[in-house]
């Protein structure tokens, strides 16, 4: 979303404040999932690996809106596909509280993943053209409300589940935030005269894959496989392999994001400061230590799997800044091929660790999400290796 000309402080102050609330009811409704999973396996008598295939239904939608979102904003503009982005996020909830057939649940899921694809891209576009000069700062510190959002989900979904309240109920409850979001940007206004282009489909592999730019997918859709994988399953793995329990599991798993939250915070700053690609690759080597300590060290450095929150923090924000350094024409068209391998790294994380773990074991198919940081990694050395083609903070 580029503005022809500047909106006014007010305009940016209003739609700033909207895109923070857009993130933390994404960051809610997306990790409810992670501390209601193995309440919704008892219910519905299913194996991990089914569990997968359910959330396969949520990347897949995901994937799906990320293609086309784009492109779709850059014509039509962003206010459109926010609100759409809220309408699919109430109906897919709505369906996933409501059905009790494994593929019901999944179709309800490709709904509510359609909304949360749209919704990664508008406020992330939005910020950028609002915050040029600082959208480093700004798109971490956006982060930050998706992180509240995503460390109070499981601890507000574990305290009702421990009060035996149904996992349905929970998803329930939440339909009110979503509404709540969609009624704000309804009536938020957008700069009249906000550019919007004729780029079609043909043209996006032209435009969306020059340089550098397929590392950053690369690089991004390994991570959102990590990150999603690892807060999936990871109450799950406490509860079977470690021993924990309902309230300690989602207590992990609220730090976890807590740490997410914390991360982006700082990490808005420091990354204006030392940098984008030597940023991300130093956190890139903090997630692979802790990951590693964490699974493979001995039981009291178990804390460490969800302290890897800080070190994943900044990942997702920090490539989205850095792309927009690279590529400033159509810039919501190659932000939405961005989010489309985001979208890709969705979808499989947490398919692969459910049938890791249904396959192999706990540790080996939980410990899929080192080996997806070990590939992260790599690709963010690659891109600091010739960052002299890079534009960086």
């Amino acid at each position: 979303m580029d503005f022809m000309q500047r909106p006014s402080k007010t305009t940016i102050l209003l739609l700033t404040a909207g895109c923070f609330l857009a993130f933390f009811v994404f960051g809610f409704t997306d990790n409810l999932k992670g501390a209601t999973l193995p309440s919704m396996l008892t219910e519905m008598n299913i194996n991990p690996g089914m569990g997968g295939n359910v959330f396969f239904g949520e990347y897949l939608g995901f994937l799906v809106a990320t293609l086309i979102t784009g492109i779709l904003a850059d014509k039509f503009g962003l206010k459109l596909v926010v609100v759409l982005a809220g309408i699919c996020m109430f109906l897919g909830v709505g369906g996933y509280s409501t059905f009790a057939s494994v593929w019901l649940l999944s179709a309800s899921l490709f709904v509510l993943g359609l909304g949360l694809g749209a919704l990664e891209l508008g406020p992330n576009a939005i910020i950028v053209s609002l915050h040029h000069e600082r959208k480093g700062l700004f798109l971490n510190l956006m982060a930050v409300l998706h992180g509240l959002g995503s460390m109070i989900a499981p601890l507000v979904a574990g305290w009702l589940l421990s009060l035996a309240v149904s996992w349905r109920t929970i998803y329930r409850w939440d339909l009110l935030l979503i509404a709540a979001f969609i009624l704000v940007f309804i009536f938020l206004r957008f700069p009249r005269n906000e550019e919007k282009t004729s780029l079609d489909f043909r043209e996006v592999s032209h435009v969306a894959f020059k340089g550098s730019l397929p590392w950053f997918y690369a690089a991004i859709g390994f991570y959102v496989a990590a990150e999603i994988g690892t807060s999936s399953w990871l109450v799950t793995f406490l509860q079977r392999d470690r021993g924990l329990d309902v309230t300690a599991s989602s207590q992990a798993l609220s730090l976890f994001f807590a740490m997410l939250m914390l991360g982006r915070l700082l990490g808005g700053f420091v990354v204006q400061r030392v940098g984008y690609l030597r940023s991300l690759l130093i956190a890139s080597i903090g997630a692979v230590i802790s990951l590693s300590l964490g699974l493979f060290g001995p039981p009291s450095l178990s804390l460490l799997l969800p302290l890897t929150g800080f070190f994943f923090s900044i990942t997702f924000p920090t490539i989205t800044a850095a792309v927009a350094d690279t590529h400033t024409e159509n810039v919501n068209t190659v932000l939405g091929v961005l989010y489309t391998f985001a979208g890709v790294g969705a979808l499989i994380g947490p398919w692969l660790v459910g049938w890791g773990i249904d396959l192999l074991d706990q540790r080996l198919g939980f410990g899929i999400n080192l080996f997806l940081s070990l590939l992260t990694l790599g690709s963010i050395y690659i891109l600091w290796k010739g960052k002299s083609h890079v534009q960086t903070a």
